[in-house]
């Protein structure tokens, strides 16, 4: 009985051991960087594993986003060597359960996502208008924060006209972009007692509306139960960063918030415009559910 307990015990320990066998994931690069792990520099891939004997170099005009093995989230951008023991004494103890959205996001490397993407396909909404809203059907309409960014497909060139509507299909507001994205304050005078808005566009050289698409609020009960569970992650990316963007979209993919991670994956592209990961992931993301 006490070798068999033994047993038990020790496997546990092995395989506790097994999954900090690294200190960091790298969920995003951008540029020359490398590693040394012994003797031997290497070039630094998306995905690889970061031990504490490990030493990086970061190059100029260069971008790193790794996570540690608690899952808390590290952004390296100054040029220069950097040990991964130094890193790792410096990172304070994570939320384990940040680990289950970084681990989606690094589920498959660049290659992957291209071919799951051949085979997903867009889903054919039978819009043949001229502008198309990458925003999602009404039953993922729902919103926890007060802004969203909007942005939208074109076959015609702008500028656009965006009008937003109540239930009622009055006027709250019109104004005109020669962008292809807005963002939406919902506490703005003109919606804050709304509890839903409609979204349209049109190019001024096509009268041909968009569909429109909704915008809802969530009821106090389900915002609560949203904030309740980003408490447990949200000390670990408060820091407005692509990577606690990121890491944040996959949160609220997780619980059917698409237009919250749609403006999460908005704002990780502009916080690191030169690094392809944000725009990839993105990319993926409006192509799994149909948007693009």
């Amino acid at each position: 009985m006490k070798t068999i307990k033994f047993s038990v015990l020790f496997a546990l320990i092995s395989s506790v051991a097994i999954a900090q066998d690294y200190a960091f994931k790298v969920l995003a690069n951008k540029g020359g960087n490398s590693v040394k792990s012994g003797a031997d520099w290497a070039p630094l891939k998306t995905g690889a594993t970061l031990k504490n004997g490990d030493e990086l170099k970061i190059v100029d005009n260069a971008y790193l986003g790794l996570v540690y093995n608690s899952g808390k989230p590290l952004e390296l951008k100054q040029p220069g060597n950097y040990k991964v023991a130094d890193l790792s004494a410096k990172m304070k103890s994570g939320n384990s359960v940040l680990n289950k959205y970084t681990d989606f996001i690094l589920s498959s490397n660049a290659e992957g996502k291209k071919n799951r993407l051949s085979a997903t396909g867009a889903v054919d909404r039978g819009e043949n208008l001229p502008v198309r809203i990458l925003l999602p059907e009404n039953q993922s309409a729902g919103i926890y924060n007060t802004v969203a960014i909007v942005s939208w497909e074109s076959k015609v060139n702008g500028p656009y006209t965006v009008t937003v509507r109540n239930m009622f299909d009055d006027e709250l507001n019109k104004f005109e972009t020669a962008d292809t994205k807005v963002q939406i304050d919902l506490t703005d005078a003109k919606y804050a007692k709304e509890n839903a808005v409609l979204i349209e566009v049109k190019a001024k050289s096509d009268h041909r509306p968009s569909k429109p698409r909704l915008i809802k609020k969530l009821s106090p009960a389900e915002h609560a139960g949203i904030q309740k569970s980003l408490t447990e992650i949200n000390n670990d990316v408060a820091e407005q960063t692509a990577l606690n963007k990121l890491i944040l979209a996959r949160f609220y993919e997780e619980h059917n918030l698409i237009i919250d991670a749609i403006t999460s994956y908005e704002q990780a592209m502009a916080l690191a415009p030169d690094v392809p990961t944000f725009n990839e992931e993105y990319q993926y993301f409006l192509t799994r559910h149909g948007l693009k």
